[in-house]
């Protein structure tokens, strides 16, 4: 209960500010906002898991759910059913930073004493990069995934033999090692590849420290389980990449050579932003070397436990890449490591690095000498970092409103440059769109075509109409193709038009009335990732029933 009232009382600390300057209006805060709208909506047409992003490209859609990781736009949405719109924000914040406050809590009382694990747990849900996440990023889903690291890095801990496995046998510990890892994956993309790789160096790390393989057989097992509980996410992002411009989220600007701390571009904006976060990396670095090296003297006490040690040990590893990863000496690993350049912005390492901030932190108070003084430090600099990151962040209560009045108004908004269908260039869509929109024939006389026209159904994921003309004609439809779409013509499956410039739906339909029938289908990619993930989470239900009914029979 300490745990959650320091987290929960830090978490409200944080976002004090929002209580007289209004919502912190990030980078990202338009994207979330507007998919926790949009699948709110969706619930409410009794859509439960959505797939296609109804209003984004002023209403043509797009297939934003399919590549985006669903925890943090299922939970906002669920937000939005409990508190008004507006306080979403704030209350997701919350919940985030107090579950990031518990995790650490977790994780640094296995090692330090309740004191220490409470100063940590603190640390850790106002870390620098936190601030900034809330600040001047409002990236939701990032938050919500460096949440559950620290208790993933204690599975792993266990896990890889590092320190004694408390939770159970080795089948048992590489479900839970695999939960939190698809949570993380769950939640964010970007955070999930940082963890893979952490992973995947902490076990490394293990294996030569234990001059033995099973650390990464072990390692490799329980990331196979968690990728397989994320398979329903992962097969159909990655397989149906093909369908869309994925490369425009490494256009000019986010990629990971323009994002080096310190690194200047053509723009202005971007190298203002840079200098703020590159700034808060290096006090980020500072603290927790400076953490590191008084938590050292601790740990070569003779008394010291051999768990601390690898602890110590394990943090300064994955410290040291996350420090390595943020500089441009780096960058032939962010060009050739696989999806690394994905990440786009090496800063994000301070997500890895403000684990370490918080672990050493407790280890540099746990002695009653110099406790005091660290804690002024720590405090000093985290007011500091809010006061400088409030004062720099745009604060705007518009911004749920104003997504809100432009679903109502049948308007949409701005579409996602990665995620826009292969061929299409949303740009090029008009502002605003009837669902439906009667054209001549090609080549015919160009007087408006006449029709008459009845929706029985039209929902995010289904359209159902008829159409009844004197003449052949053209009907355009408020949506783009993809290929999971199935348009049907009087239950035959058509091949639709497009206008030049865009995938925009046009259906050719001669005189007389047609019934008109489009549905978003699973596609076969989707099948299978969710068949992955069912066997995945029926390996894990094994795996912990088995230590459940050994735990009875003994």
């Amino acid at each position: 209960m300490a745990a959650l009232g320091v987290s929960l009382g830090t978490a409200f600390l944080i976002i004090s500010p929002f209580f007289w300057r209004g919502t912190a209006s990030g980078h990202d805060i338009a994207f979330h906002a507007s998919s926790w709208l949009d699948v709110a909506g969706q619930w409410k047409e009794g859509i439960v898991f959505p797939r296609w992003c109804e209003w984004a490209n002023n209403g043509f859609g797009e297939p934003r759910f399919i590549f985006y990781p669903p925890l943090s736009w299922l939970l906002g949405a669920a937000l939005g059913f409990v508190v008004p719109w507006n306080a979403v924000p704030g209350t997701f914040i919350v919940l985030v930073q107090t579950l990031a406050g518990v995790s650490m809590f977790a994780l640094a009382r296995r090692f330090f004493p309740a004191g220490a694990a409470l100063f940590a747990a603190a640390c850790y849900t106002a870390n620098p990069y936190a601030l900034l996440v809330v600040y001047l990023r409002s990236d939701f889903a990032e938050e919500l995934a460096w949440a559950f690291l620290p208790a993933f890095l204690l599975a792993a801990l266990q896990r890889s033999g590092l320190m004694e496995n408390r939770w159970g046998s080795g089948p048992r510990s590489a479900a839970i090692f695999g939960l939190f890892f698809a949570a993380i994956w769950l939640a964010n993309a970007p955070a999930g590849v940082l963890a893979s790789y952490s992973m995947a160096l902490l076990f490394a790390w293990a294996a030569i420290s234990e001059k033995s393989f099973l650390p990464l057989l072990r390692g490799a097992g329980g990331l196979a389980l968690g990728f397989g509980l994320a398979c329903f996410y992962l097969v159909p992002a990655a397989y149906e990449q093909r369908w869309v411009n994925i490369g425009e989220a490494l256009s000019s600007g986010l990629r990971p050579v323009e994002n080096f701390l310190f690194t200047k571009i053509a723009d202005p904006e971007h190298n203002l932003f840079n200098w703020i976060a590159s700034s808060v990396a290096i006090l980020l670095k500072l603290l927790t070397w400076i953490a590191a090296a008084l938590a050292y003297r601790n740990i070569t006490e003779a008394q010291a436990s051999w768990e601390k040690k690898a602890l110590w040990q394990s943090l300064i590893v994955l410290g040291a890449a996350a420090t390595l990863l943020m500089l441009r000496p780096s960058a032939i690993l962010w060009e050739y490591l696989p999806e690394l350049r994905f990440v786009q912005f090496p800063w994000r390492w301070m997500g890895i690095l403000a684990l370490a901030y918080a672990c050493f932190g407790a280890a540099a108070v746990a002695p009653r000498r110099v406790a005091w003084i660290w804690c002024v430090v720590v405090i000093l600099a985290m007011a500091g970092t809010a006061t400088f990151l409030v004062r720099k962040a745009w604060w705007d209560s518009d911004d749920i409103p104003s997504l809100q009045e432009a679903i109502s108004s049948g308007k949409g908004f701005d579409g996602t440059d990665e995620y826009d269908p292969a061929g299409d260039d949303h740009s090029n869509l008009p502002a605003k769109a009837p669902p439906v929109l009667l054209l001549p024939v090609e080549g015919g006389e160009a007087r408006a075509a006449k029709a008459e026209i009845h929706i029985a159904r039209w929902t995010a994921e289904e359209k159902d109409l008829s159409v009844t003309s004197p003449q052949p004609l053209r009907l355009a439809i408020r949506l783009l193709d993809y290929p999971a779409w199935r348009l049907e013509i009087n239950g035959q499956p058509v091949k639709p038009e497009f206008p030049e410039g865009t995938t925009q739906v046009i259906l050719p339909l001669p005189a007389g009335t047609e019934g008109i029938k489009v549905g978003f289908g699973r596609t076969p990619d989707r099948t299978v990732g969710n068949a992955l993930s069912l066997a995945s989470l029926a390996v894990c239900a094994a795996f912990l029933r088995k230590q459940r009914t050994r735990n009875q029979s003994q």
